[in-house]
């Protein structure tokens, strides 16, 4: 008995190896020192940089998912779990005005223009997706490579958030259910 395969070409290692490099991360973080600054000799402002970074970041792509969301009614509630998500990272990392949820359309869309990159918002769903996967892929990525040179508490954050992008990444390729 033979097994048809998928339509499309499986992610592969490249989802599971993000995923694996952001736990293990978030593990070795954790083992790496006491609250506070982790023992880490990071400079304030570098810190405080990288944090407003990371607000930032997801600030844009809590904005782009709103976008998506307005742009594509029908998935509309596919998203919201994945959108409000987004904002609780911006609201840890600081933010004080991520794209919420119950954001007006025409603002998220605003603030998810090109501004951040990625331009408008793909008339087909499917393109409209992928453009969210790829924005959660290059940002947990990021985020990845940021958490080695700040201390524990952010790090800690970073990795997690890091670490939930690949679950949002999995929830929208694999999610149809």
């Amino acid at each position: 008995m033979s097994f048809s395969s998928s339509p499309r070409p499986a992610p592969g290692p490249r989802r599971r190896s993000l995923l694996a490099s952001a736990t293990g991360a978030a593990l070795l973080v954790g083992c790496t020192g006491g609250s506070g600054s982790g023992g880490t000799d990071a400079d304030p402002s570098a810190v405080e940089r990288a944090r407003a970074r990371a607000a930032r970041d997801s600030e844009e792509l809590a904005g782009r998912y709103a976008a998506v969301a307005a742009a594509h009614p029908g998935l509309a509630e596919r998203l919201r779990p994945l959108h409000a998500e987004v904002v609780r990272h911006a609201e840890a990392f600081g933010a004080v005005r991520a794209a919420s949820p119950e954001a007006s359309p025409s603002v998220s869309a605003r603030a998810a223009g090109p501004q951040d990159g990625s331009g408008p918002v793909p008339t087909a769903a499917t393109d409209a997706l992928a453009l969210l996967v790829a924005a959660e892929r290059k940002l947990a990525d990021r985020r990845v490579e940021t958490l080695v040179g700040v201390p524990g508490e952010l790090a800690r954050l970073l990795a997690s958030v890091a670490a939930a992008g690949a679950a949002h990444v999995y929830l929208l390729t694999e999610g149809d259910g």
